[in-house]
């Protein structure tokens, strides 16, 4: 199995109806992305400002294995909330690794 993790850091111009769009978005993708065996979204809630970095939306999907992982990122419902993206995203941070 594989491991992909995303943080989000967003700019100035999204709302908070487009924080929950997105967030939507990703939570949908266990039932239209094949190979996802688990997947969890949600907004960073830490207290922790210094260790936040302006990072407000995390992304956990495990993979059956790494032929998933790498389809995943040219799937039409993947590239569609990449677009979504848009004039709203400052930085991405991408983390995928096998799980042992």
């Amino acid at each position: 199995m594989y491991e992909h993790m995303v943080f989000f850091k967003f700019n100035e111009n999204i709302t908070p109806e487009k924080e929950q769009e997105l967030l939507a978005k990703l939570l949908g993708f266990k039932e239209k992305i094949p190979g996802i065996v688990e997947l969890s979204a949600g907004f960073n809630v830490t207290e922790e400002e210094d260790r936040k970095q302006g990072y407000s939306l995390g992304l956990r999907v495990t993979f059956e294995d790494k032929q998933f992982l790498t389809e995943y990122g040219p799937h039409p419902v993947h590239q569609d909330f990449v677009k979504s993206l848009e004039g709203v995203i400052a930085n991405v941070v991408v983390v995928d690794y096998p799980i042992v």
